[in-house]
């Protein structure tokens, strides 16, 4: 008995963006509903990483004849080649996109830990209800 491996190929990336969508969910509750400051910096984190993920699920490709996706280098310059290369080749489009974002993510995470700690040193508290009730 042979197992197609397409067929564990689509099961695997379906159960990952199943689960994705589960942590961007739960990440977005995390953020909105949270009162502690701490849980909605994690929370931030997690909604950041997830829609990172997802941004390099976009530009997956499939292994073509069982040969996994490559960089794009033209070895064979007949059209048959070149259709092979666009065939197989990944699209750096998101790679480039979630660097950008994981370095913006991380000044952003550094800024919102230091608006944390400059509260708790006002407000004794990271409670956002006790905030506002201290705020009036």
């Amino acid at each position: 008995m042979q197992v197609d491996i397409s067929i564990i190929n689509t099961y695997l990336l379906m159960v990952t963006l199943v689960a994705m969508i589960a942590n961007f969910v739960l990440s977005l509750y995390g953020v909105f509903f949270k009162p502690h400051y701490i849980k909605k910096i994690i929370a931030l984190s997690m909604l950041s990483d997830t829609a990172n993920t997802i941004t390099l699920y976009i530009g997956y490709r499939r292994w073509v004849d069982g040969v996994p996706p490559t960089i794009p280098v033209i070895t064979n310059r007949s059209i048959e080649g070149i259709y092979d290369v666009v065939r197989r080749s990944v699209d750096p489009l998101p790679p480039a996109l979630v660097l950008t974002a994981v370095v913006i993510g991380l000044a952003t995470t550094l800024f919102l830990v230091y608006l944390g700690y400059i509260l708790y040193t006002h407000y004794k508290t990271l409670d956002m209800r006790e905030i506002k009730r201290l705020k009036g």
